[in-house]
């Protein structure tokens, strides 16, 4: 049996960069990512559980990046801040329970005037995720806001964008892309915010949408402007609002 163990450090990293020609590179690349089970961390950064198997899978596909133009490094890693080892854990524990973009095999629904549950300090995806949840999915919600390792829900909370969520990202997807596919929320309105959303919440450029550095900065500002979450939510809301109203379908 291969021994798994690579290192002391328990995660390895493929940080990519890939030229914009040729075009089928982008796919290419991404279902080769999917095939060996590794997991968008953040943008271009993809992690596996280190193993020599890894390893290697990591370093042939960085060959091939390099072979076309691209750049790409593979590194071992150990999370200090920003992540923790159990929410990585908790990707790969998805994945196994739920194929990527599989479908859900119902709607789901909930009771109006639930508990969600966030970390605190939000920022766009847990932003944009509150407004939807309060405008088309739990009018009543009320929200909470708890640090992001270590809580333990109470009966009948809801999490999202956090350690072990009901909702949280799923493969590419961002939270709030999540919340419209388990949801059915269709709209073409609400698909192209979920984009932008995305975009800024992975810092790069997947959807490429021509609002999402003008949206970007406004997070910013409302980010900088408070640390209070409710005050956030209540600043961040107006701006998704006018964001639906401007891709809402135009009539004579």
């Amino acid at each position: 049996m291969r021994d798994s163990t690579v290192s002391q450090s328990p995660w390895l990293l493929l940080i990519h960069q890939l030229p914009p020609k040729p075009d089928y590179l982008r796919v290419k690349v991404r279902r080769r990512l999917h095939r060996i089970g590794a997991m968008p961390l953040r943008g271009s950064v993809y992690v596996l559980p280190a193993s020599e198997e890894a390893r290697e899978d990591f370093q042939w596909l960085g060959e091939e990046i390099r072979a076309e133009g691209g750049e790409a490094i593979v590194c071992e890693a150990r999370f200090i801040q920003g992540v923790s080892d159990e929410e990585v854990r908790a990707m790969f524990a998805t994945r196994e329970g739920r194929p990527e973009n599989s479908p859900a095999s119902a709607t789901d629904r909930v009771e109006p005037g639930r508990t969600w549950v966030t970390r605190r300090d939000v920022h766009v995806d847990r932003m944009a995720s509150a407004w939807l949840i309060r405008r088309f999915i739990d009018p009543e919600a009320r929200f909470k806001f708890v640090a992001g390792s270590g809580y333990r829900p109470e009966a009948g909370e809801l999490r999202f964008d956090m350690y072990e969520a009901e909702y949280t990202h799923e493969g590419e997807l961002c939270t709030f892309q999540t919340l419209l596919r388990r949801f059915g929320l269709a709209d073409s309105g609400l698909a192209a915010i979920g984009e932008i959303v995305r975009d800024i919440d992975c810092k790069d450029a997947k959807y490429g949408r021509s609002e999402t550095a003008g949206v970007a900065a406004m997070i910013a500002g409302i980010a900088a402007g408070t640390s209070d979450d409710e005050v956030r939510l209540a600043r961040s809301g107006p701006l998704f609002d006018g964001l639906l109203d401007h891709f809402a379908p135009r009539r004579p």
